[in-house]
């Protein structure tokens, strides 16, 4: 048996526990993974709540959990990419939702659920990859969905050095990535943020900090920058709020947003504005490439808050009721199993 987080029906994080549950073994074209480490996702939430249930159904129980760095612990039949002993990491969204996977990866990467000590991923996708030596598991297992996401705004946004954009929510997982790789591409990052974070959010590459708390986002954006933004990137307003915000992106601008829900790109009365609703996606080499810059010191770690897997629901609960800078992380034991299960393969 292992310790897993544990949801038996649709809610909030308060249906979570920590349950003794059979180990998953692997399949064909399947690796187990002991997992080390293992980030919190706005979206694991998403799921849980049901709000996506007529489109993906969850089975019960069910074990959340996406992004995740561990050791793979066994191999399932016809794998050859990976063996046991290697250091991995990546994302996998759950079995229940096969159809939204393949907006994650091709093949689609999909798993029993992160936050467990143990949990099985499909081997053959670019949502999973080898974990380099220079790579701390906590590092690795805070990166894939943020660091996915990020890449994926700046290949739709084909930013060039000297442009200003504003990116709304900079201080949040996603913006521990995104600011960075804009700061990278010698971008003006004009991020909004609290107080307490403008040194984090500065630190991270941001030129220009708004206080989102005191002062009106598109007024503020427009004083500093009379004719305008040439992009904003949003990672926290609800789509029908972007058309007001539209207002601080110059002629001929781009709006790109990450957060749900999306806005209706029909609901923007200018012909010369660009709307795009932005989603993770792994290609071959995106892991691998966002690893080397986190080697290299350009995507820095972000993990604000550490928890024990016993505390793994509290840590939800947090996201949902407190101020989260940065990446929420769950740390699994790194023993083996207690008691290997007589369980069937996935």
């Amino acid at each position: 048996m292992m310790r897993a987080l544990v949801a038996e029906q649709y809610g909030s994080p308060e249906v979570l526990t920590v349950q003794d549950v059979p180990v998953p073994r692997p399949g064909p074209g399947q690796i187990q993974v002991r997992i080390h480490a293992a980030s919190i996702n706005p979206a694991d939430l998403r799921t849980l709540s049901g709000v996506l249930r007529d489109l993906t159904p969850l089975t019960f129980p069910h074990v959340p959990g996406m992004d995740f760095a561990g050791t793979v612990s066994e191999v399932g039949p016809d794998v050859t990419s990976f063996a046991p002993g290697e250091e991995v990491f990546g994302a996998g969204l759950p079995r229940a939702t096969a159809a939204m996977a393949a907006m994650l990866s091709t093949p689609p990467s999909l798993t029993t659920g992160a936050m467990a000590e143990y949990a099985v991923f499909e081997a053959d996708t670019p949502a999973i990859t080898r974990r380099p030596a220079g790579l701390a598991a906590d590092h690795a297992a805070a990166l894939p969905t943020t660091g996915l996401t990020a890449a994926a705004v700046l290949r739709e946004g084909r930013f060039q050095a000297g442009e200003r954009v504003l990116v709304i929510g900079a201080a949040g997982g996603v913006g521990g990535a995104v600011v960075p790789m804009l700061a990278a591409a010698k971008v003006h990052v004009i991020a909004t943020a609290l107080p307490e974070d403008d040194a984090y959010v500065r630190a991270l590459g941001a030129t220009d900090v708004i206080d989102y708390g005191a002062a009106d986002i598109v007024t503020e954006t427009l004083r500093r920058h009379p004719g305008g933004v040439d992009a904003v990137v949003n990672l926290a307003l609800p789509g029908p709020a972007l058309i007001e915000v539209s207002r601080a992106v110059g002629p001929g601008g781009r709006l790109l947003n990450v957060a749900y829900p999306s806005p209706d790109p029909s609901a923007f009365d200018r012909a010369d504005l660009t709307v795009a609703t932005v989603y993770s996606t792994a290609r071959p080499g995106d892991l691998d490439e966002l690893a080397a810059q986190a080697v290299a010191g350009t995507l820095p770690s972000t993990i604000s808050r550490r928890y024990p897997l016993d505390e793994a629901a509290r840590a939800y609960a947090d996201l949902v009721g407190t101020h989260v800078r940065g990446k929420l992380l769950v740390t699994g034991p790194r023993s083996g199993p207690r008691n290997q299960p007589q369980s069937s393969s996935l």
